[in-house]
């Protein structure tokens, strides 16, 4: 049976879960490197984050080069790192998943490019994953009681969107932001109120001893009908305010930041209480960087009561970047009968349910369910 490779070597792989199934994951779309290793899609034998905090710090945000530089010289050592926590060797692996995007293209290839020769190199197959699916998944696998269709509001540096998860189809998107993405507002908005990157970490903590209510910043499209967000909007209210009220004291600063996450969550919570009564779900997980928020993870508790939803967010190590959620969703793909061939190749940018892959995947699952 082909594996994806050109060389059609041999896995003896049938598209279901074989004894333990371990799957590597790679994730590597943006800053962070990581990897881990997911037994029979369920448990986490290791994971491993190489992060870049210290990288990107003096330019208070990401520089794509960089990253990906970064990635070249930490990969190796990521992964194998990964197998040694996990007590396995490279030749007990059943697969391989890595990120294909959405990403930095730079930083992508590093680790699809890894996980796609190790995969050749150990005759395994190789699945790709949209990283928002990596996302969903993290909060499938930390929840065993969330079940689908649920309604997942997926929250990041790069993403700020809903979807309705359902059984058998791909994530039908219904709502998502006109500009930046709400992690991305929290980076920007920690540069004006001179706070160290990353953002939202930094301005989570400076909120504590803030007045939510100090300023009352815009909830922008609050009163519009949809389930879409902007955020461009908040940023420059508070651009203005900063430079109205220049040099900030330490005071101003926290009123201003703890004003600023209080605007910026509840436009979330308030979209995701639509969605929830609009599409009648009873369900809701909140994935992604910004999921780790403490206000935000407050605030939608509050309104889940209040609706009776139940409400799920991963562990906050599952919501940044990690591999544990690339190598679930992989796995899930992989029992799915699903494998992709190994001249896959990034992409910066695609919906999720609208892979570039799309049709040559499905060619590609045919053949190896055929053998």
């Amino acid at each position: 049976m082909n594996s994806g490779s050109r060389s059609g070597r041999s896995t003896g792989w049938t598209g279901r879960a074989a004894p333990r199934h371990l799957v590597l994951g790679i994730e590597s779309s943006c800053d962070e490197l990581a990897a881990a290793v997911v037994e029979g899609g369920l448990r986490v034998r290791a994971s491993q984050v190489h992060g870049q905090c210290e990288v990107h710090r003096p330019y208070g945000g990401v520089v794509p080069e960089l990253a990906s530089r970064d990635h070249v010289r930490s990969v190796t050592q990521t992964v194998t790192a990964a197998l040694d926590e996990a007590g396995i060797r490279a030749s007990e692996l059943s697969a391989v998943a890595a990120t294909a995007g959405p990403g930095l293209l730079g930083s992508l290839l590093v680790g699809l490019s890894f996980g796609k020769a190790l995969a050749w190199r150990r005759g395994i197959p190789f699945v790709a994953v949209h990283h928002l699916a990596g996302h969903l998944a993290a909060a499938e696998l930390a929840a065993p009681r969330l079940a689908r269709p649920y309604l997942g509001l997926v929250v990041s540096g790069g993403h700020t969107a809903l979807y309705e998860v359902g059984d058998g189809a791909p994530p039908r998107l219904l709502g998502q932001t006109r500009d930046d993405a709400v992690g991305e507002a929290f980076d920007k908005v920690a540069r004006l109120l001179g706070l160290p990157y990353p953002g939202g970490p930094a301005i989570s903590e400076a909120a504590r001893s803030g007045d939510p209510r100090a300023f009352d910043f815009p909830r922008p499209m609050q009163g519009q009908p949809g389930l879409d967000f902007s955020y461009s909007g908040l940023k420059t209210a508070l651009a203005l305010t900063c430079r109205a009220h220049a040099p900030l004291s330490e005071t101003l600063r926290a009123d201003l930041a703890a004003s600023f996450e209080a605007a910026a969550t509840d436009v979330l919570v308030t979209r995701a209480r639509r969605a929830a009564r609009q599409q009648g779900l009873g369900q809701l997980a909140v994935v992604g960087g910004v999921a780790a928020n403490r206000r935000l993870r407050e605030q939608m508790a509050q309104m889940a009561r209040a609706e009776q939803i139940e409400l799920f967010f991963p562990p906050p190590e599952l919501c940044t970047d990690n591999a544990v959620m690339i190598a679930a969703a992989g796995a899930k793909l992989l029992m799915a009968g699903e494998a992709h061939p190994l001249d896959t190749t990034a992409f910066s940018r695609a919906p999720l349910g609208e892979l570039p892959w799309a049709s040559s995947s499905v060619e590609h699952a045919e053949a190896i369910k055929m053998g």
